[in-house]
């Protein structure tokens, strides 16, 4: 198989890589060219929608609960499908990229619950794309094993599937693109290419094994997006000859425009709905780009400041285990996103008591679930839901009937404590620009600091920046943040990176500027890091792959 060839009417345009063509059969490309042809025109005017709502936000009209959708929210009668086999049971979820190291170390780490991340832990060069997939199907096979430089060999602990962490798979968004694959020269969605490929080789095998095709499906922005990825469901498993209601999905609420709309995402999924996820970090990064014009009431202090105890961030996790549980769905908590460090006991022993805090106040409010991202802190997570949860698989029976829908919380930051400091300034600059470089070079999980960054905390850290400066924020000694006083503090940090050879952080500094320092605002940082990458780096990382 070579670059530029059209099999079944979509083109391939990146040079080959080893083994693609088993993920790229002619019987798979023509499943996703017919999702593409009967979804595409609904995805793009759905991208169009976003852009109208973010403008109405713009303009001051807040978010409130659907008029048009009250009747599903005070219907008391319907609930989503039963539990699928596999999802009884989500006290503990691990996330990561799907390479073969993080692949086998998630299957191997005593979660209920992987989350193979084909999104925000992951660069969608094409290597990445393609070894996801494949990984996936060795793992269903029993095929996958690993061997790193040093020597280390990694292989899978579980005598059989079921004996593993669930498999669910996390494909890319509605909004970013898949450049290499073009229908009549345009783009695929990367969502369509990574659902349609995951679910076309491996769907009868999962059911086969135990399990299912399950999905976490990420930065929905409302009812109806969440609506067409029921319409794809639908459509998928009557091409394969699959019963209605096989797959099953997990929404991550981590838009501020889902979080008033819950119950009826959890409507238009209920066939093949497994719940919702807090995705805390984007949450976050969505409330500052909806309303980064709209004044000092929603200005946020440093990140690390911003925690899941802050007033709105307590009323969306409430709000979302109500919802859940009222519709027998689960709720899944957010990410511990610590890294331990085996050679700093106090640094580890600090962090760890506030995994367990968090954790803690997770379990108690009900949800059924939580995230984490290194297999040291399964044992940490597991032992706090054991104790709520004891023999039972999950709490989706506590209702939480004393939880009010408030629409008016989920947007009122008035309660965060906190402040805005140059050491936060700082971290945000660093974190942005180490991340992108690091994405650049195909890694989009990467450690700073003893957290686990992605694209999410990435996306805060430059939206902070932009947001700082054009509402004349102040750090706490009244020194305004200006583009001046950035790009000053930004040379500094610049020149404290360890630089190496074919590092990515000129190019990464170059984004960073134009998505944090100029008057527009990216909607997304990774679409023009997708745009750069593809230019520059990708062709001379492929052609020795």
């Amino acid at each position: 198989m070579h670059g530029n060839i059209t099999i079944n009417g979509i083109t391939i345009t990146p040079p080959p890589i080893r083994h693609q063509e088993r993920v790229l059969t002619a019987e798979a490309l023509a499943f996703i060219g017919k999702l593409h042809q009967q979804f595409e025109a609904r995805r793009q005017e759905l991208m169009k929608r976003r852009h109208t709502v973010r403008a109405k936000i713009a303009n001051g009209q807040n978010p409130r609960f659907l008029e048009e959708t009250r009747s599903i929210r005070e219907d008391n009668s319907w609930k989503v499908a039963p539990l699928a086999p596999g999802l009884e049971d989500r006290r503990v979820e691990i996330t990561g990229p799907t390479d073969r190291k993080m692949t086998i170390n998630a299957l191997n780490s005593g979660a209920k619950v992987w989350l193979a991340d084909m999104e925000d832990s992951s660069t969608p060069n094409w290597k990445n794309v393609i070894n996801g997939q494949l990984n996936l199907r060795a793992v269903l096979d029993r095929e996958i094993d690993f061997t790193s430089p040093e020597g280390k060999e990694y292989k899978l602990t579980g005598e059989s599937l079921t004996d593993l962490p669930t498999i669910v798979v996390r494909p890319r968004g509605w909004h970013l693109p898949e450049k290499h694959l073009l229908i009549d020269g345009t783009p695929m969605s990367g969502a369509i290419v990574d659902f349609g490929l995951y679910f076309f080789h491996n769907a009868k095998r999962l059911i086969e094994l135990g399990r299912g095709p399950y999905f976490y499906l990420p930065k929905t922005e409302n009812h109806l997006e969440a609506r067409l990825w029921n319409d794809m469901f639908v459509f998928a498993q009557d091409e394969l000859g699959i019963p209605q209601g096989t797959i099953r999905a997990t929404v991550l609420i981590e838009t501020i425009t889902a979080a008033f709309e819950m119950e009826e995402i959890l409507y238009e999924l209920r066939d093949h709905s497994a719940g919702l996820n807090a995705g805390r970090w984007d949450y976050i990064f969505s409330i500052i780009k909806n309303f980064r014009s709209r004044g000092s009431q929603f200005l946020l202090p440093d990140r690390s400041s911003v925690t899941m105890t802050a007033p709105f961030m307590r009323a969306y996790t409430e709000q979302l285990v109500r919802a859940c549980h009222r519709r027998g769905a689960s709720a899944i908590g957010g990410m511990a996103a610590f890294i331990p460090n085996r050679r700093d006991e106090d640094v580890n022993n600090t962090a760890l008591e506030k995994v367990r805090g968090d954790k803690t106040r997770e379990a108690n409010d009900g949800f059924d679930g939580s995230w984490v991202a290194h297999p040291d802190l399964v044992p940490v997570a597991m032992e706090v839901f054991n104790a709520t949860l004891g023999e039972k698989p999950n709490q989706i029976d506590r209702l939480r009937e004393d939880v009010q829908p408030d629409d008016a919380a989920l947007i009122d930051l008035s309660g965060t404590e906190g402040s805005i400091t140059e050491a936060g300034l700082r971290l945000n600059i660093e974190v942005a620009i180490r991340y992108i470089e690091s994405w650049l070079r195909g890694n989009g999980a990467v450690a700073i600091h003893n957290l686990m960054e992605d694209a999410a905390t990435a996306e805060i850290s430059r939206s902070q920046v932009w947001q700082w400066i054009h509402q004349a924020a102040k750090t706490e000694d009244g020194t305004p943040i200006t583009r001046t006083r950035v790009e000053n503090l930004l040379t500094e940090e610049f020149s404290k990176l360890p630089r190496f050879d074919g590092d990515r952080f000129e190019d990464a500094r170059d984004i960073f500027e134009a998505s944090a320092l100029r008057e527009d605002f990216p909607t997304f940082l990774t679409i023009p890091a997708y745009n750069r990458f593809l230019c520059d780096q990708e062709q001379t990382e492929l052609i020795s792959a």
